[in-house]
């Protein structure tokens, strides 16, 4: 799902047509396994990924606190925050929001 955008128009909701279709698909089988709406079907491989970007982000903030306590020069930091802010954007890719069915 897209952010909002204050253009004219209704407002666009999927990035294309390909996840328009998984947006349907799991709909589709929440329904049909009898889950609630709220539920989010992931693959294994989708968590697995998940779960190493969440690990590479913990340990890009516990370097940055280790450097901190070590009166860092300018560089060392702004290495460290540069791996920090690569972290926090390899998991921005990941949205998540409800969408009532419909």
């Amino acid at each position: 799902m897209l952010p909002a955008q204050e253009t004219v128009g209704r407002p666009r909701l999927y990035c294309g047509q390909a996840c328009r279709q998984r947006a349907y698909e799991q709909r589709s089988a929440t329904a049909k396994a009898g889950l609630s709406e709220d539920v989010v079907l992931v693959t294994r491989a989708e968590l697995d990924g998940l779960q190493d970007r969440l690990f590479q982000l913990r340990c890009a903030i516990e370097d940055v606190q280790t450097l901190l306590g070590e009166r860092p020069t300018k560089a060392e930091l702004e290495r460290s925050l540069a791996d920090l802010v690569r972290s926090t954007g390899r998991l921005d890719r990941l949205w998540l929001s409800g969408r009532s069915a419909g």
